[in-house]
């Protein structure tokens, strides 16, 4: 039987090369706004994480959610994507 090739995606904040089921999709809507994409098949600009509380604070320090996705995100934005990242992802 052939073996399914891993689709790998880069974490924005590591830059690690990691299979995309271990990662957290971050997607700007069509209509400009930021959520999270737990499917990994929403429309829009995506940018991926690594699905940790560590990447996640560094995004945050760093603003690179903003920066990647072109779109200004505010502290409560990033809390706000933390919370759906936690409760998501258990």
């Amino acid at each position: 039987m052939k073996q399914r090739k891993v689709p790998l995606r880069k974490c924005i904040v590591t830059q690690e090369m990691r299979p995309k089921s271990e990662l957290v999709r971050i997607v700007r809507t069509p209509e400009g706004e930021v959520e999270l994409d737990l499917t990994g098949k929403k429309n829009g600009r995506g940018a991926y994480l690594s699905n940790s509380e560590e990447c996640f604070l560094e995004a945050k320090k760093k603003d690179s959610i903003s920066r990647h996705l072109q779109v200004k995100l505010t502290e409560e934005q990033y809390d706000q994507l933390e919370i759906e990242r936690k409760k998501g992802r258990k």
